[in-house]
């Protein structure tokens, strides 16, 4: 009896050890990860994804300073390359984000050990784009390093330079897209100024791609100024907006355009593209969805008075400013500049003139008809 006793003792603890093992079990399974660790798995998995694309090697940058015209050209000749149709020099030109004329002496520039022909060996922008894999196609432009890429399906198929707004006039972060296009456009704020080959991505604001003089920092009216050869090929890549059943424009319906960040304006020469050490310094981190990032925030006084009364979400523009001065986008005493309808000034100046002229021949006339009856 003592015996049987024993054993359903120890049969009755057995079961009970392998409940409360079970229980402890099924309490570690169900401890639930925090958002910190889940961000750190999901950002080691994109990092993986994006390294297992990069097949480029590795080109280191040096650093520095122009002597003199003949040091210049001495770089210049050592870089080019007359057997070969692939645009040495461009590379050149793109890793410091102005064009060649603009190399001075007493300035820095970055040049590469190694030239290879194909431009997106030198993207600061990673090779895949994991946040874009749905996406046909998308533009990423970054303030900071002067630059944009454009990704088909998360698939980086265009590097460049871009010379964008200055700072009473940004360009400023957050998501557009490509409106209109026009092979030779004259700007409706300025017929003086020609842009070849313009894709606007914001109507009302005037934002643009477009060709135009790369002097290598922001120096722009709030557009993304190109190369010729980039700006060519982005014009005839994007797609421009998509229109309703009733044939009005879709908002936001145009290839996706996404500013990532804002330039350093305290920094008063070149940009932090010089400090790169090599094509793998630095890449650039991309929204984790890009079609979730917020819809650009433009100031009023950057819209002309004649496109403010077609806005979308006009109390925006109006509380802009003040926004992007809190987000430190606008640095304190920064003044932004009113834009200005030239043609206009110019059309109400050649008017003032006109009546001016009318007026004094009026009075010459006049003069002329005393003159004659005095005569007589």
């Amino acid at each position: 009896m003592d015996k049987i006793k024993r054993i359903k003792y120890l049969l009755i603890t057995l079961i009970g050890f392998i409940l409360i093992l079970g229980c402890e079990k099924k309490e570690e399974e169900e401890i639930p990860l925090t958002k910190e660790q889940l961000d750190s798995i999901k950002n080691v998995e994109i990092e993986k994804e994006i390294a297992k694309h990069d097949t480029f090697p590795k080109i280191t940058y040096t650093q520095i300073i122009i002597r003199d015209r003949d040091h210049i050209q001495s770089i210049f000749d050592k870089i080019k390359n007359p057997n070969s149709e692939f645009p040495n020099l461009k590379v050149l030109a793109t890793l410091n984000r102005k064009e060649l004329r603009f190399f001075a002496v007493g300035q820095t520039i970055v040049i590469p050990d190694t030239i290879i022909e194909n431009m997106l060996a030198y993207s600061c922008f990673p090779q895949y784009y994991p946040g874009a894999k749905d996406l046909k196609k998308i533009i990423i432009v970054s303030n900071k390093y002067q630059a944009y890429a454009c990704y088909e399906y998360g698939h980086l198929v265009r590097f460049a330079a871009s010379n964008t707004g200055k700072e009473r006039t940004q360009t400023y972060p957050g998501r557009y897209s490509l409106e209109w296009k026009e092979a030779v456009h004259r700007s409706s704020l300025d017929s003086e100024w020609v842009m070849p080959f313009n894709f606007n991505f914001h109507s009302e604001a005037g934002n643009a791609f477009h060709q135009f003089m790369m002097p290598g920092r922001p120096v722009s009216h709030s557009c993304c100024r190109q190369f010729m050869d980039d700006a060519k090929w982005l014009f005839y890549w994007g797609e421009g907006y998509k229109k309703d059943t009733n044939g009005k424009k879709i908002p936001l319906s145009g290839t996706p355009v996404v500013l990532i960040d804002h330039f350093d304006f305290a920094r008063k020469t070149g940009g932090p593209w010089l400090d790169f050490k090599s094509n793998k310094d630095s890449l650039l981190s991309l929204p984790i969805d890009p079609m979730a990032v917020e819809e650009a925030l433009i100031p009023m006084c950057q819209i002309p008075e004649a496109s403010r009364g077609s806005l979308r979400n006009r109390a925006r523009y109006v509380s802009a400013e003040d926004t992007l001065r809190a987000r430190g986008v606008i640095r304190p005493g920064v003044k932004l500049i009113v834009t200005v309808d030239y043609n206009k000034q110019r059309r109400l100046k050649e008017l003032k003139a006109l009546k001016a002229k009318e007026a004094r021949d009026k009075e010459t006339l006049k003069k002329k008809e005393t003159e004659n009856l005095n005569h007589e």
